[in-house]
């Protein structure tokens, strides 16, 4: 095989793994704040359920005032009931006691169901604190991997420049040209295999007398269709991600 096709092939491996890099390290800010923000959301739940039992608490608060004073008119209501001296003013104290009796029970009504309140709201809080403490442990663990991660990333794209290097110090300037300006254009793909006499990248076919001459792997030669630069892997040799060198 042509050295400059060889290594051409090569510096494109280490171009798409070099950006394959570069956009995974871009995305991890994302991974992070998405992280930060599943935090954020698990501690506005609790704070809400939290609020929630503060209100319950209050207004059960009023509903004791209240029935303490609804009890103590029953009471009073009671005790003035054995000091009336005519049929019409037990008939009248006797109501005031029925509807006190009756604001009583709907005193201790609603005082039920702010306890029964109270206990779902302490329910929740329980498994919203579970659920935050989860995943603040998880969180932490995810976090820690994607700078794990960033950091061998970071690494490889430095080797991976370093060979980059070496692998361009060997091409000649013609070639090394050739494949920038071809790469630049197609989105970083230089080079397309050629495949039952198509071009693998823009799929289209080519001309009986080049892909002949593409297949001996001699030379640098374009598609006409999309630039990109030519190669063929032999039969022997479809299993390798690359054609073998001669």
């Amino acid at each position: 095989m042509d050295s400059d096709l060889q290594h051409l092939i090569q510096l494109q491996d280490l171009d798409l793994s070099v950006d394959r890099n570069r956009r995974r390290i871009a995305d991890i800010p994302a991974a992070q704040d998405a992280l930060e923000k599943r935090l954020s959301d698990r501690t506005t739940a609790l704070s809400v359920i939290k609020e929630r039992m503060s209100a319950s608490q209050a207004a059960r608060r009023e509903i004791e005032k209240e029935l303490a004073f609804v009890q103590g008119r029953l009471s009073k209501f009671k005790d003035q009931l054995m000091e009336v001296k005519t049929n019409k003013e037990y008939q009248a104290m006797q109501h005031e006691i029925a509807t006190a009796e009756q604001s009583v029970r709907s005193q201790e009504d609603r005082l039920l169901d702010r306890m029964e309140e109270a206990e779902i709201l302490a329910g929740e809080l329980k498994g919203a604190e579970a659920a935050l403490k989860a995943d603040q442990t998880e969180v932490a663990r995810e976090k820690q991997q994607l700078e794990a991660e960033r950091v061998q990333l970071e690494s490889e794209t430095e080797r991976l420049a370093d060979a980059r290097a070496a692998i361009v110090a060997k091409l000649s300037p013609r070639a090394i040209a050739l494949f920038d300006y071809v790469a630049r254009h197609r989105k970083g793909f230089a080079l397309s295999e050629a495949r039952e006499g198509h071009c693998t990248q823009c799929h289209v076919r080519l001309r009986p007398q080049v892909f002949n001459e593409v297949r001996r792997n001699d030379s640098l030669i374009q598609c006409e269709s999309c630039s990109r630069i030519l190669y063929f892997v032999p039969a022997a040799a479809e299993g390798s991600t690359s054609p073998p060198s001669s």
